[in-house]
């Protein structure tokens, strides 16, 4: 893997992410910098080339958090400057529009389910009252559900996570994936 063709993939998406948590375009370049030296210095330790986005976020995202440690104590920022406070990198905002076509492609009672449940928010007990089934078995109904709307997900996009198991990044595996 060779440092520049890296740098010349990612160096724009990482520039625009950082605009995004920090509002003065001199401490963006300063840390665009740092994390391309923390991607030259342990680009050896990568062990997969096709995790290298995440890996490289990743790295930017901690350096970010770095960056508001050493700059202030926390009751002295801004709340501009709380970039966490404002939600994640939006990755769960584009995949939010595909998700009403998946829930179409299901099978309409788990697709009901997963709107009442998921989406409005009724607790899985008050949903096994109001339609008389056991709590375990709409449990297990519930997981099939997710499960199924999961491999939807998969089938049109690679996803990228961070080690804490959160959702960092996406790719469509191809431009034609027809649910949205």
């Amino acid at each position: 893997m060779n440092i520049e063709k890296i740098w010349s993939a990612y160096r724009n998406s990482l520039k625009a992410f950082l605009h995004s948590k920090i509002a003065n375009a001199a401490d963006v370049d300063d840390l665009l910098q740092e994390i391309m030296i923390k991607t030259y210095n342990n680009l050896a330790h990568l062990q997969k080339s096709e995790s290298i986005k995440p890996w490289i976020f990743q790295i930017a995202n901690r350096t970010i958090i770095d960056f508001y440690r050493k700059k202030e104590s926390p009751n002295t920022l801004s709340s501009e400057e709380l970039w966490y406070a404002s939600g994640d990198y939006d990755v769960k905002g584009e995949l939010s529009r595909c998700i009403e076509p998946f829930l179409q492609a299901l099978p309409e009672e788990a697709a009901d389910l997963l709107r009442s449940i998921d989406l409005e928010g009724v607790s899985q007990k008050n949903y096994a009252l109001q339609e008389g089934i056991s709590y375990s078995t709409l449990k297990s109904r519930v997981q099939k559900a997710r499960t199924e709307l999961k491999a939807l997900f998969e089938n049109c996009c690679h996803y990228h996570l961070d080690t804490q198991g959160n959702l960092i990044d996406f790719d469509r595996k191809n431009n034609h994936c027809k649910k949205c």
